[in-house]
């Protein structure tokens, strides 16, 4: 029988803390980054890992259950830290006897017995009753109405019926962030951020494709006219978002650059009436279904001015067909035509949404397409940055609910299959996958809310970042683990498991590829700070 002991815990986090503090000036001191990659990519992941455990010590302290998750989950962290660092010492400049500290409360809360021990124990959320009801609305949405679908939208790569949209846009789950005044449900109280994160889980668990990432392209919008629009632009989109009036997909990444955005080749070249737009665009999930674009290009052809050089763009187009489309603009002044093309890009996984690559020639849109009009040129990185933010936290809300939905159905399955004679619930090993994975998700959990809460008060910009690197890999052994749980059926279509873990390989590709988000954003704030 253990007794958690949270202030044990929160000692060996101030332990960890204080590495990565050494660590990170240790790394400030060599200069760039990019010239010691391996230690910059894992010291943003354990960095990452630290700030999660940091975050989840009060929910430890509300009772036994959840004391022994968070010991178990930082048990894990540090044991994580401790192997990374193993032998390199010198690079993280570690004091061996900080790292004996480390493997103490490891040895205690990694035993077998004691992880084993938590197989069923998911533990409470500590949800506010408003809350409360929120998840309830969006599970019972989400279990009714998704799930039954969820497994034939995957395998036929349907599309997403338009009474899932209507019904969610009924329950105002587009306007969960945009605040009130522009006909959304976001007061000024400051608690939009954890709504958006707990529907999200709950419309994920059901399904990523067709459930959860529908809230994601019109909340990076969304953000992003707040941060940069027009008070115009503000009073005409904003309300249309918040009732799905207007779909909005995004339109920034390149075949060529993938999360390079500084070097963006994508043209919006000035005319009397408008902008011209040319160039490629990549991975624009649910461009076909989609109202607008938000798209970023180059408004300024001097290529030394990498990111200032671009401009964010709301790009009207009609409603195209899953399987593709192609569009046409009469000639205007110029006598060029436009032209538009979407062409699917077909995934193993993440089904339903459809991701496109589209080819614009000479596509034009009105002058106050350009987001922030004058004032907005050259300030569209920044402005998509924004949401791209709300973004982050909200994917690491998606891997919960994938995590969440893999757990159950691994509960399920090992509870009714019987393998040498009992269910392979009853076998120790069985019992400590599951767990690590109760003890994960609750964290993972957890560590969004927490982000929720800080970037309700404007803050949290890096643990926006943190929360993504961290919970969309955990969701890749979760849903892994959990399929093995499965044995061979687990590599069955007809196991809704086989689709979480396609599903949850995607998560630390999209909102941001690990290794760009690691080092480009993580490493680069945490040696700023």
């Amino acid at each position: 029988m253990f007794d958690p002991d949270i202030q044990y815990a929160a000692d060996t986090v101030e332990t960890a803390k204080q590495i990565v503090d050494g660590a990170i000036v240790r790394l400030s001191a060599e200069g760039d980054p990019d010239q010691n990659q391996v230690v910059a990519y894992d010291l943003a992941h354990i960095a990452s890992e630290v700030e999660a455990s940091r975050a989840i010590l009060d929910y430890g302290a509300k009772g036994n259950v959840e004391g022994k998750l968070v010991c178990a989950f930082i048990a894990d962290v540090v044991h994580d830290l401790a192997s990374k660092t193993f032998g390199r010492e010198r690079e993280w400049d570690i004091d061996p006897k900080a790292l004996d500290k480390l493997r103490g409360f490891a040895a205690k809360y990694r035993n077998p017995d004691f992880i084993a021990s938590l197989a069923m124990e998911s533990g409470p959320s500590h949800l506010d009753a408003e809350f409360e009801m929120v998840r309830d609305a969006f599970r019972r949405f989400a279990t009714e109405k998704i799930a039954p679908i969820a497994d034939q939208i995957h395998r036929e790569n349907g599309d997403i019926p338009e009474d899932i949209i209507s019904g969610l846009a009924e329950m105002g789950v587009f306007g969960l962030s945009i605040p009130e005044e522009f006909g959304g449900f976001a007061s000024n109280e400051g608690h939009s951020y954890t709504a958006m994160i707990i529907a999200t889980e709950e419309l994920s668990r059901a399904s990523l494709g067709a459930g959860g990432s529908l809230i994601t392209r019109p909340e990076i919008l969304a953000r992003a006219l707040i941060r940069g629009g027009t008070i115009e632009q503000k009073n005409y989109w904003l309300p249309k978002l918040a009732t799905a009036e207007v779909l909005a997909a995004v339109a920034v990444t390149e075949p060529d650059f993938g999360s390079d955005v500084a070097n963006l080749t994508t043209m919006a070249i000035q005319t009397d009436d408008g902008w011209l737009i040319n160039g490629v665009k990549t991975w624009c999930t649910f461009a076909a279904r989609a109202d607008v674009l938000m798209l970023l290009a180059r408004t300024d052809p001097d290529r030394s001015k990498a990111h200032k050089g671009l401009s964010l763009f709301i790009v009207e187009k009609p409603r195209g067909d899953g399987k593709g489309f192609l569009f046409n603009q009469n000639p205007r002044n110029s006598g060029t035509a436009g032209r538009m093309e979407g062409r699917p890009i077909e995934t193993i996984g993440y089904r339903g949404m459809h991701s496109y690559e589209i080819s614009f020639e000479n596509w034009w849109v009105p002058s106050d397409a350009l987001v922030g009009l004058g004032d907005g040129l050259g300030k569209g990185f920044y402005f998509q940055m924004e949401g791209f933010e709300n973004g982050r936290v909200q994917t690491a809300a998606r891997a919960v609910g994938v995590m969440q939905a893999a757990y159950e159905a691994a509960v399920d399955y090992a509870n009714n299959r019987k393998v040498f004679g009992q269910p392979i619930m009853d076998y120790q090993l069985t019992q400590a996958k599951l767990g690590r994975m109760a003890a994960i998700i609750q964290a993972s959990r957890q560590f969004a809310y927490h982000v929720a809460n800080l970037m309700s008060k404007g803050e949290g910009s890096l643990e926006a970042s943190m929360v993504k690197a961290y919970v969309c890999r955990a969701a890749e052994w979760v849903t892994r683990e959990a399929m093995q749980i499965h044995g061979g059926m687990g590599y069955a279509e007809e196991f809704s498991v086989s689709r979480y873990f396609v599903d949850a390989r995607v998560l630390s590709i999209f909102e941001g590829a690990d290794e760009t988000l690691s080092l480009k954003v993580i490493a680069r704030k945490l040696l700023t700070k």
